[in-house]
Parts: structure tokens; sequence; C-alpha cells
């Protein structure tokens, strides 16, 4: 068993399938993680997985090691979130089955963070704001987008988001200061 990402690459360019599908095991959650938090429905996140590592095993042969494997597939990644965006496949609404992840990372169904204790009215306000949040998210140009997930619900840093997203440290700072102005205006009457 490989110990490195360097080896599993040149064992999958060599055609070792099992290296590969150790990278894919290495890296699915956190791709998955970034494509759930792009999008709203779990199929359309589950459809960006499938791509991004579709296009990391046609990209494997041509690797060329100028960058960590890691940087080179979220780089894919954001990519694909960014083109899907682009292609206009949007939902309209937010599902109590969509997968949210709570502050230790642990994904559960929207429904099953709502406590059993918790009032009916409670649940109400709470399902409210989550579609709120979700409708205010959709209005951020898909870049903005991108790095307000990135960032506040991945915990990436900003050098690494700009790494991924092939830009400079202003340019990310930029995009994450006008998404939270604008996040902030459509929510202002929603937050008292």
């Amino acid at each position: 068993m490989a110990s490195n990402d360097t080896e599993l690459i040149m064992q999958t360019q060599r055609g070792n399938m099992d290296a590969f599908e150790q990278l894919v095991q290495r890296y699915d959650k956190r791709v998955l993680t970034i494509a759930a938090g792009y999008v709203s429905c779990s199929d359309d996140a589950k459809d960006i997985y499938q791509e991004v590592f579709l296009r990391v095993y046609k990209g494997l042969p041509k690797f060329q090691y100028k960058s960590e494997f890691s940087t080179w597939l979220f780089r894919i990644t954001t990519n694909v979130c960014l083109s899907h965006r682009m292609r206009g496949r949007r939902h309209s609404h937010t599902s109590l089955d969509q997968n949210v992840n709570d502050e230790d990372g642990q994904s559960h169904a929207l429904k099953d963070t709502l406590s059993d204790n918790t009032t009916t009215d409670q649940q109400t306000h709470d399902a409210e704001i989550s579609i709120r949040v979700g409708q205010a998210l959709k209005t951020l140009s898909p870049r903005q987008r991108m790095v307000f997930s990135l960032k506040h619900y991945d915990g990436y840093k900003l050098k690494e988001i700009a790494e991924m997203m092939k830009c400079s440290d202003g340019t990310v700072k930029k995009y994450l200061f006008e998404a939270t102005a604008r996040l902030r205006k459509q929510l202002k009457d929603f937050a008292n």
C-alpha cells in the first residue's frame, strides 16, 4: 500500500486502479464537502463529485507535480463547482433532507439538526432561517459564493482559496468582502 500521493499518482499513471481508488478514498469526503457547500441539492453535489474524479482520472497521466496533488484536486473541484453554476442547474428550495455539516464537520440531514424538544414554532423559524440563508447565497456571483463557502463552511485559509481558484489573495479578499456585504444586506431584515 502506497503511503503518499506521489507514489499513488505514479502507480495510477502505470495503470494501477487500486492506487487511484486509494487517492479517491483519501480525498473523497473533502471534495464532497466542498461540492455540498456550494450547491443546495445533494444530487447536484454528487454529480459534481463524480465529474471531479472523472476529470482527475483523465488528467492524472499529464499531472506534472508543479503543485501538490491536493491543490490540483481542489482547483478542479472549484472549477467544476463554478461551471456547474454557469450551466444553470439551480433548485429553488431547500430540502429538510439536505445534508448540512455541524461544528464538528459531521454531516446530518437538516431535519435531524432540529432537536426533538424544540418547539414547532422554533423549528419553523430555524427552517425559515436556513431557507433565507440559502436564498441569499444564491444571489452571490459564482466566485463570491465559492470563496464564501470555502472560507466559512469548509474552513480554508485565504491563501489556500487563492491557490485553488488561481487568483491573488487580494482578489479572494475582495470576493469575500463583497459576499459578506451582500449577505448582510439580503438578511438585514431577518436578523432582528
